[in-house]
């Protein structure tokens, strides 16, 4: 698989398989990801590999928390701005009802809304979760190359033939998460990332998220 295939064949799974993923396979595609792009080769990024038992009470955790306060908000970072504007609300309601319909799930039925939504938080069956965090005294040219490190897992995985999906949806429960991997006071979470094998039966993987032309994200200056 070339780097183009690798780019526009990623998705967002939101079913996994719940076939084992060896931890020498983890370790190879994790340690071949560490040549992503650094800016003054500072490498500001951590990542955290749950699997087995401790995937397992994790999850357990994060249910029993939720279960205690559903409407708790533990995000240091803000997962999209408040009152958000066009395109990029447009884009954003249009993924999560193509999302829903694929699932089969109506626009009023909030219970199977909300039942799916805590999926997330069982890394949708995948049996792999990564956590990703920086010391939070950084700023926002290192929480770039923070982004650049999990596109290159998520590519590098599309190429061994294993699938992911980022998940932003952790930082709703930052606190839980943060003191089940004992992260240091001045390390900060930003997110979750599901890897696995993709379910090919789940119909909700069929969905390919569309983009914006060309056109309209690219201003050519030219003399």
């Amino acid at each position: 698989m070339d780097v183009v295939d690798a780019v526009k064949s990623r998705i967002s799974t939101r079913a996994f398989l719940n076939t084992p993923i060896d931890d020498a396979e983890i370790r190879s595609l994790l340690n071949d990801a560490r040549w992503s792009p650094s800016g003054g080769n500072l490498q500001p990024w951590r990542v955290h590999v749950v699997t087995g038992d401790a995937r397992n009470r994790l999850v357990a955790g994060v249910k029993d928390a939720i279960a205690a306060n559903p409407f708790a908000d533990e995000a240091e970072l803000a997962i999209y701005p408040p009152g958000l504007w066009e395109p990029y609300r447009s884009r954003r309601f249009a993924i999560g009802e193509a999302m829903y319909e694929k699932l089969g799930v109506g626009r009023n039925d909030k219970p199977a809304r909300l039942q799916w939504l805590l999926q997330n938080y069982e890394f949708f069956g995948a049996p792999v979760g990564l956590f990703f965090s920086t010391d939070r005294r950084f700023d926002r040219g290192q929480w770039a190359h923070l982004g650049m490190f999990m596109q290159t897992i998520a590519l590098l995985a599309e190429e061994r033939g294993l699938a992911t999906c980022m998940q932003e949806a952790w930082a709703t429960r930052a606190k839980t998460v943060s003191a089940f991997l004992d992260l240091a006071d001045e390390e900060m979470l930003y997110c979750g990332m599901a890897l696995g094998r993709a379910n090919p039966a789940a119909p909700v993987n069929s969905l390919r998220s569309d983009r914006a032309p060309l056109d309209e994200i690219a201003t050519f200056h030219v003399e």
